[in-house]
């Protein structure tokens, strides 16, 4: 290590097409995602839900707040 960055090696089955990458961490790992295009994966991801699929969950009831004076 040299400046105190890392290197990481990856096989050919994992190449990417361009030179740079985004690093981000999840807890003890990090995600590698080609820098020209970070949100493709995301865009592919959604891509495989069913057009009318909707998240349900359960939403507290809305609490009552004072309105703002103008």
């Amino acid at each position: 290590m040299s400046g105190r960055s890392q290197a990481v090696r990856l096989p050919k089955s994992l190449r990417f097409d361009g030179d740079e990458v985004i690093a981000k961490r999840f807890g003890n790992g990090v995600l590698l995602l080609p820098m020209d295009a970070p949100f493709a994966l995301m865009q592919q991801a959604l891509s495989e839900f069913e057009p009318d699929f909707v998240l349900q969950r359960e939403q507290p009831p809305q609490q009552p707040r004072q309105e703002f004076p103008q």
